[in-house]
């Protein structure tokens, strides 16, 4: 994997709502789920899990769109609505689209999640599969896994 070029810069289709991160990802996935299909329109979305204080909106004013859960918020840009990231509630984490940043070339995703909903010619070159999420007790593993990959 190529080594990835700290910090990143990213935004919006449209640019009024511009990201950075500064710290690298602790995990990459895509995921299969139907939610996520519907989101990204597509076969499936990805995800970059970048450690909270290493994110941040530089320009702009995200909305929550999507799952309006109480655990898990989905942002947009306003205007152009565009799926930037994600903040599951009670993680230190931040799920970034990497699509966003301005070089996504380094990005693989580890581990693709949600398999039992994969479109049959779907394919992603992740290491490890899930037919749903894993389990939170393998969270660490993966983690270290990735690191080890990368």
């Amino acid at each position: 994997m190529p080594a990835i070029p700290l910090p990143l810069k990213g935004s919006c289709r449209c640019g009024l709502v511009e990201v950075e991160l500064t710290k690298a990802p602790i995990c990459t996935a895509a995921c299969h789920c139907r939610g996520c299909q519907k989101m990204s329109s597509s076969a499936y979305s990805l995800t970059a899990m970048v450690p909270a204080e290493g994110f941040a909106v530089t320009k702009g004013e995200p909305v929550v769109g999507g799952l309006h859960g109480a655990d898990i918020h989905h942002y947009f840009c306003p205007h152009c609505m565009t799926w930037m990231f994600t903040r599951p509630q009670g993680f230190d984490f931040v799920n970034v689209r990497p699509t966003m940043l301005e070089d996504a070339a380094w990005y693989r995703p580890y581990m693709e999640t949600y398999t039992r909903t994969k479109l049959p010619f779907a394919e992603t070159g992740a290491v490890r599969s899930f037919e749903t999420f894993p389990a939170m007790e393998e969270i660490g593993a993966l983690v270290s896994g990735y690191a080890a990959w990368g």
